[in-house]
């Protein structure tokens, strides 16, 4: 998760920013059932990345967490005298490998690229009541939230082919509070997809990402991930992990 135009507040708003952030996650996880403290959290001022323990609730996370966290993010911004806190946030399922500077792997590759989406950002520029816009990747798209889960409504999101940088993929754009309808509108408005440096922008049609079990949440990873055919899935082992 990204806190929306951070660079603009002075010093002590983004300390107060930061320890807000951190409580009303806190407070979101632990009314969803979660435990932050088996979060791996890689915290970069006015950003996290988390990978989650394995077996943690995908539709959990995408539902109840989402929520919870929308409503804790309306009460503090209701505060008159409090600066306002929006955030983007991008959820993907994948593997993820511990690294020296952090964590490594496809997964974190393709969160740092959701939650910097201009699709991502162009939504929450023009949906001014909105706090929190969410993107997830096609495949938890696919495999959670279109599996009849009680608390996640597939028509509350809006598909969109997000290229940045050397990544490229579908996602999923919801904003609680808003209809897809509302979403889209300033969809339509957001940049192309950016040619490759060779002058020609990809067929959304021909990129796929790879990704196993588990979710993690996004942040500003660097990284490389390898664009073509679905590869076949690998056998379970120490190197599958969340």
């Amino acid at each position: 998760m990204d806190v929306e135009q951070y660079s603009r507040l002075d010093t002590p708003s983004q300390s107060a920013v930061q320890g807000d952030l951190v409580l009303m996650l806190d407070e979101a996880a632990s009314l969803t059932g979660l435990d932050r403290t088996g979060w791996a959290r890689q915290p970069q001022g006015d950003l996290e990345f988390a990978v989650l323990p394995e077996g943690t609730s995908e539709a959990a996370v995408l539902g109840p967490f989402v929520q919870h966290l929308a409503r804790r993010l309306g009460e503090r911004n209701a505060h008159p005298a409090a600066c306002r806190v929006r955030l983007r946030l991008a959820v993907d399922t994948g593997v993820v490998a511990d690294a020296a500077l952090g964590h490594a792997g496809p997964a974190p590759v393709a969160v740092a690229r959701y939650v910097n989406a201009p699709q991502l950002r162009a939504v929450l520029s023009a949906l001014t009541a909105a706090d929190l816009a969410v993107i997830v990747s096609d495949r938890l798209y696919q495999d959670v939230v279109r599996s009849g889960q009680p608390d996640l409504d597939p028509a509350q999101y809006v598909r969109v082919h997000v290229r940045v940088k050397e990544f490229g993929g579908y996602g999923w754009v919801r904003v609680p509070g808003h209809t897809s309808d509302e979403v889209r509108s300033p969809l339509a408005e957001a940049p192309a997809p950016q040619p490759t440096p060779e002058g020609r922008v990809p067929s959304p049609a021909a990129l796929s990402q790879y990704v196993h079990q588990g979710a993690a949440v996004g942040g500003n990873v660097a990284g490389g991930l390898t664009v073509g055919l679905p590869a076949p899935h690998p056998p379970s082992g120490p190197g599958a992990a969340r």
